[in-house]
């Protein structure tokens, strides 16, 4: 996510490293490249511009104290100006009434059909809601389809009419369906459209007028760049949103919107899209993405996802088994799916401080635990429930069955046992304070 921005604004604050002072002339000079690399993002030029004059500004008002560098000083004035371009602070969407409508509109293929699946599941499980979905796109032949199956996936249910063209009566339909069956709120997902095809416009005009929803978000690509702001303002002129969506920012996107839309639309960014999983959805925080852009990563984000994954009775098991020493690779491989859930596992390593610019070179799929995996479920019951167990004859089976070098699976069995000791160690405070006093004093 920003890769090549974060990298290119981290080349811009090295004309400030080793310098005593911040002068107008190594400012002036560090502005010219932020703003190229703003740029390069594909940021709106008057965006750009007004933000590196307002940087510049702030820089050469500021006295340098002795304890930081310029350089720092630059970075902590940009990150509280990142913050500020991209909003300031969280937009929460509202719940205002009983049930809450929330109509879903943008371009073709910016992923809105996938966002209202993800909205419904994220209302479900992290706001204790109960959606309905609306299949209000009477053109696409696959949408109505891929929301069902999508609603199915997730186990929150669908309003669909195929017999009907009309998206006005299917839309105010699914929000009497809602009523009847005690949903509190609404998703309507409607059909994508161009801002230029006037006949599309004025018909979600019409649904908005019939609807009346509470909220109007507006996904858009976050790799179409400055495209996207354009279009979001026509857009905002024709519906008013009140919000927008990026979808898509795991992909190769350089970041053009995420930093342009709210000083154009001067509408808040509610959610962003970071895969293709029902889970991966994150609520905007401008101050942790500004975090991100200047590589100091978003450990609070981190956290938090790995909060959603986290069963508190589950955990408390886990805790006397690591007591008792009996964590097995059964718990292993739950604890690596639960990892798996958590996103991407280089944006995971993103979220970590300094981790992200270690790793930008480094290509980490989605099938990275694909050895451990197979190298686990090619023990047998026994085997998993009993690690000790495994000798260098059952390795050999194991290694055959996995399809994997036997060097690979003596690899993991040490490394789970060095885990399982230190577990251990940290779950007895007796054996912790042991340690610590073992250690040599500094």
């Amino acid at each position: 996510m920003f890769e090549n921005l974060s990298d290119k604004l981290d080349r811009a604050f090295k004309v400030l490293k080793g310098q005593g002072t911040i002068t107008e002339i190594n400012v002036a000079e560090t502005m010219k490249e932020i703003r190229k690399a703003l740029l390069d993002a594909d940021v709106n030029y008057k965006t750009a511009k007004a933000f590196t004059d307002e940087v510049r500004q702030k820089a050469l008002g500021e006295n340098v104290l002795t304890s930081i560098s310029p350089g720092q000083l630059l970075t902590k004035i940009m990150n509280d100006e990142l913050t500020a371009l991209m909003g300031g602070s969280t937009a929460e969407l509202n719940f205002p009434a009983t049930p809450t409508v929330i109509l879903i509109a943008g371009l073709n293929g910016a992923g809105k059909t996938t966002f209202s699946g993800k909205l419904a599941n994220f209302l479900k499980t992290q706001k204790n809601k109960k959606p309905l979905l609306v299949a209000d796109d009477i053109y696409r032949p696959a949408a109505i389809t891929q929301l069902q199956v999508l609603g199915e996936q997730v186990g929150i249910p669908v309003y669909a009419n195929l017999e009907s063209k009309d998206p006005v009566a299917i839309a105010l339909e699914g929000i009497a369906q809602a009523k009847q069956n005690g949903n509190n709120v609404v998703i309507i997902d409607t059909a994508g459209r161009l801002a230029i095809d006037e006949a599309m416009m004025q018909e979600i005009e019409r649904v908005k007028a019939a609807v009346n929803p509470h909220e109007i978000l507006f996904v858009v690509d976050a790799m179409t760049g400055q495209d996207a702001v354009n279009t979001a303002k026509t857009f905002n002129e024709r519906l008013n949103f009140t919000g927008a969506v990026l979808t898509k920012l795991d992909g190769d996107t350089r970041g053009g919107a995420a930093l342009s839309i709210r000083s154009v639309v001067n509408k808040p960014i509610k959610f962003i899209g970071t895969g293709e999983k029902m889970e991966a959805l994150d609520v905007f925080h401008p101050d942790r993405m500004a975090s991100r852009i200047l590589g100091m990563g978003d450990v609070v984000s981190l956290v938090e996802r790995a909060q959603q994954q986290f069963d508190e009775k589950q955990a408390a098991e886990l805790q006397k088994k690591i007591r008792k020493n009996k964590f097995d690779f059964n718990d292993f491989y739950s604890q690596i799916q639960q990892i798996k859930k958590m996103g991407n596992m280089k944006d995971l390593m993103g979220m970590i401080p300094g981790v992200g610019k270690m790793m930008k070179d480094v290509e980490i799929g989605d099938d990275a635990f694909k050895n451990i995996e197979a190298i686990i479920n090619s023990m047998t019951p026994y085997e998993k429930s009993n690690p000790d167990s495994i000798n260098p004859s059952r390795r050999n089976r194991i290694a055959k069955g996995s399809g994997t070098e036997l060097a690979e699976v003596n690899r993991l069995i040490k490394q789970f046992e060095d885990m399982r000791k230190i577990m251990k160690q940290v779950s007895n405070p007796a054996a912790m304070a042991n340690m610590m006093r073992r250690m040599p004093k500094m």
